[in-house]
């Protein structure tokens, strides 16, 4: 099992992601001997996952079914556990997008937080690109250490605990994008300029306040950066649902008065003239939501100029 690799066959050490419901996954740690305790009942491991082919429908103990899935940095997103704010999957496509990252990237990011984005830079990336990672706070920074060798992509990923602001990323010269989410990226952008390669290469900074955009804009402007742009992505599902229309009543047929003047024989060939009340027409439609998640951040995007 890896995040960035499919394995057909579940195995003792995979992180499997159990399906509950709509709304409801979770990771779990496959192991010899162990026992996952859900409201359908126990899942044995030994017995009802290894060996099993991940999207498989697991039968508990209590009658109750869940199924099993490969994980993936977007399922990764939605039963990670947080450490930090994430990003959710509506900005990261945005990110991946715009900073152009393809397999063989070299990326560079701060701060790591919880490592939901950066599963799926790893993802984008592999398997000839590289990660270099920066996290200020020593215990998140050495908790998703564990993670990226539990998920098995360590070896795309470099992990370092220090103040980006400060030292910068480690390297020098070699990113092909830059991404800042951090609470004054704009101290960051300086030392993000300098891990970048010579000629050319994104950046993206991620902030929730305008003022940060703001400082940061003119920090970018500052430093040579091109093509500033800054946006806000917002997510509204539509919900499909069927739906039943009455069709109007327009009243009677104007037709109708010159045929009641036509004769008995005229008035046997004309149509009715008006559509029942009680006549309805059933449909499925589309409604937006009457409410909806609204600001996550403000993403916004430079590039240096290929000198």
């Amino acid at each position: 099992m890896s995040f960035v690799e499919y394995s057909d066959f579940i195995q003792d050490g995979d992180v499997a992601i159990v399906h509950l419901g709509h709304n409801s996954v979770t990771p779990v740690k496959v192991q010899h001997g162990a026992q996952t305790q859900t409201r359908y009942g126990v899942i044995r491991h030994s017995t009802d996952l290894i060996g099993q082919r991940y999207g498989s429908k697991v039968t508990c103990s209590k009658g109750g079914w869940v199924h099993v899935l490969h994980p993936t940095p977007e399922l990764w997103t939605v039963s990670l556990p947080h450490r930090t704010q994430i990003l959710y999957t509506t900005d990261i496509a945005m990110v991946t997008m715009m900073l152009e990252l393809k397999p063989g990237s070299v990326v560079c990011e701060s701060g790591t937080g919880s490592g939901s984005l950066s599963h799926a830079i790893l993802r984008t990336i592999a398997p000839t690109g590289h990660l270099h990672t920066v996290e200020f706070h020593q215990q998140r920074a050495e908790k998703v250490v564990e993670e990226f060798k539990e998920h098995r992509v360590d070896q795309l990923v470099t992990v370092r605990n220090q103040d980006v602001c400060k030292d910068g990323f480690g390297v020098t010269g070699v990113a092909d994008a830059v991404f800042l989410d951090i609470p004054s990226p704009w101290e960051a952008v300086g030392h993000a300029k300098a891990a970048m390669k010579k000629h050319g290469g994104r950046l993206c900074s991620f902030s929730p306040c305008i003022e940060q955009v703001q400082r940061t804009c003119e920090a970018l402007t500052e430093q040579g950066f091109e093509e500033i742009r800054s946006l806000e992505v917002l997510l509204r599902v539509h919900n499909v649902r069927p739906v039943t229309l009455q069709l109007p009543d327009f009243g009677p047929d104007s037709s109708s008065d010159s045929s009641s003047q036509a004769g008995p024989e005229a008035q046997k060939e004309a149509p009715p003239s008006a559509t029942p009340n009680h006549a309805s027409l059933k449909i499925k439609t589309t409604t937006p939501p009457r409410e909806m998640p609204g600001h996550t951040g403000y993403l916004t995007f430079a590039t240096k100029p290929r000198t």
